[in-house]
C-alpha cells in the first residue's frame, strides 16, 4: 500500500539539508525508506543505527571514515537515528564537508534524537511526521469510509493490523505492538524499570478521551507523584502514543484553560490497553472514539498538505464546550464532532467572543470532507 507521504518526504530530500523521519515504532517507517534507497539504483547507503557496527561508523569523528562513509553515493539514510547520542556531530561534518549529499534520518522517538540534533543542525535540518495509515489511504471514498469506520474506529490503522486478515489477528498485532514496541524508546532513554505505572496512566487517559484531564487526580489513582505523572505523559508524547490538546482563550475570563485533553495517535492502541474491542453494538464511548479519530485523521491531513495550524478545545466554566480549534493567521476555525447526523449549534459565547471564526459540524457522513479535501 502507497504512503502518501513518500512524496513529500522525496520532495523535501535535497542536498546540504538533513531530512528527520519522525514517527511511531512499527508505523511504517523503514518500509518507505527502504523503497527510497532502492529507488537510487546503488547510489544510496542505508544503515540502522540499531546495529553496534553501524553505530560505530555513524559516530565516528575520523573525517576520513565519515568521507568514506559518503563516497559514491548521492542519499545517506540513517535509520533508528535516536540510538545515536552523537549524530547531531556527525551529520554537520556532512553536510558542511559534502554539501552536494542528501541525508534522510529516521526516529521513533523525539527523546534524545531532537537533543543530539539541535544545536549542531540549526538551520540544516527539517522534519516530516509519519503517521499510521489515514482513512485517504485505505478509502478511495465516502462510502468506502462508511463501511471501514468501525473497523478503523476499534483497532486502529497500523500497517500489520490493517492488513490482517481477521478480528483475531488484529487483537494480536495490537498486543504485539503494546508489549513489545510501546513503551521500549521510554524504557531505553529513561532507565525505567518497568512499564506497569506508565501503562496504568495510559489506562486511566484511555477513560477521559474527550474530557479535562486533571494530573493530580492521575497521581492519586496511580500512586505517583504529579511530577512523575507529568514526565511519563511528557515521555508518551515524545513517542508518539498521545498527544495533548490545550485549552483556548483569549478574551473570556471564564474560559477553562488550566488542563489538557489527552488523545491517542492510534485508537487500536488504546482500545488495546483496556481490553475492550467490542463493536459499535455493545459499546458506551463511540462518542469519544469519534472525536480522537476525527483529531488524529485531522492531524495526518494538515501534515499531508503542510497546514501549520494550532490546535485547541475551547470551554466555559458553564459548560459550554467546542471540540477542536484550529487557528491559523489569528483565524479561528471550530469543528464539533458528532457521530450520528443531528443538530448541533455553536454556543453563543464563542460566537459573540470571536465573530469573525467559522463553525462545522462534522458527522460519520462529513469525515471524507473533512480530511480528504
Amino acid at each position: 500500500m502507497r504512503r502518501e507521504i513518500k512524496d513529500k518526504v522525496v520532495e523535501y530530500l535535497i542536498p546540504g539539508r538533513v531530512l528527520v523521519l519522525y514517527g511511531p515504532r512499527r508505523v511504517g517507517k523503514t518500509t518507505l525508506i527502504t523503497e527510497i534507497v532502492k529507488e537510487y539504483k546503488g547510489k544510496a547507503r542505508l544503515l540502522n543505527a540499531e546495529r553496534s557496527y553501524e553505530l560505530n561508523e555513524i559516530e565516528t569523528k575520523d573525517f576520513s571514515l565519515i568521507k568514506k562513509l559518503v563516497a559514491d553515493i548521492d542519499l545517506l539514510v540513517i535509520d533508528e537515528a535516536q540510538k545515536s547520542k552523537l549524530i547531531g556531530d556527525t551529520l554537520k561534518i556532512i553536510v558542511d564537508n559534502f554539501p552536494e549529499k542528501k541525508i534522510l534520518i529516521s526516529g521513533s522517538s523525539s527523546l534524545d534524537l531532537a537533543y543530539s540534533l539541535g544545536e549542531p543542525l540549526t538551520g540544516r535540518k527539517r522534519t516530516v511526521k509519519m503517521y499510521p495509515f489515514s482513512i485517504r489511504e485505505v478509502s478511495q471514498n465516502q462510502f468506502e469510509i462508511t463501511e471501514r469506520l468501525e473497523e478503523l474506529m476499534i483497532y486502529g490503522s497500523y500497517p500489520r493490523v490493517i492488513l490482517a486478515q481477521s478480528n483475531i489477528e488484529k487483537e494480536n498485532e495490537i498486543f504485539e505492538l503494546i508489549e513489545s514496541y510501546l513503551y521500549k524508546d521510554i524504557l531505553e532513554f529513561e532507565n525505567i524499570k518497568n512499564s506497569s505505572k506508565i501503562r496504568d496512566i495510559l489506562k486511566v487517559l484511555s477513560f477521559q478521551i474527550g474530557s479535562e484531564v486533571s494530573l493530580s487526580e492521575i497521581a492519586g489513582n496511580v500512586g505517583l507523584s504529579v511530577h512523575t505523572v507529568s514526565k511519563y505523559i511528557e515521555l508518551l508524547e515524545k513517542v508518539f502514543v498521545i498527544f495533548k490538546l490545550p485549552g483556548f482563550s483569549r478574551n473570556l475570563r471564564k474560559e477553562v484553560t488550566k488542563n489538557n485533553k489527552y488523545f491517542f495517535y492510534d485508537l487500536g492502541i488504546r482500545n488495546g490497553l483496556i481490553n475492550n474491542f467490542n463493536t459499535f453494538a455493545f459499546r458506551d464511548d463511540i462518542g469519544k472514539l469519534w472525536e480522537n479519530f476525527c483529531i488524529i485523521e485531522r492531524m495526518k491531513f494538515n501534515e499531508f498538505v503542510n497546514n501549520h495550524v494550532n490546535q485547541y478545545f475551547w470551554r466555559t466554566y458553564d459548560q459550554k464546550e467546542v471540540d477542536y480549534i484550529e487557528e491559523k493567521g489569528g483565524i479561528l476555525n471550530a469543528f464539533e464532532f458528532t457521530f450520528k447526523d443531528k443538530k448541533h449549534k455553536i454556543p453563543t459565547e464563542f460566537i459573540m467572543t470571536y465573530p469573525s471564526s467559522t463553525f462545522e459540524l462534522i458527522t460519520k457522513d462529513k469525515i471524507f470532507n473533512f480530511v480528504g479535501e
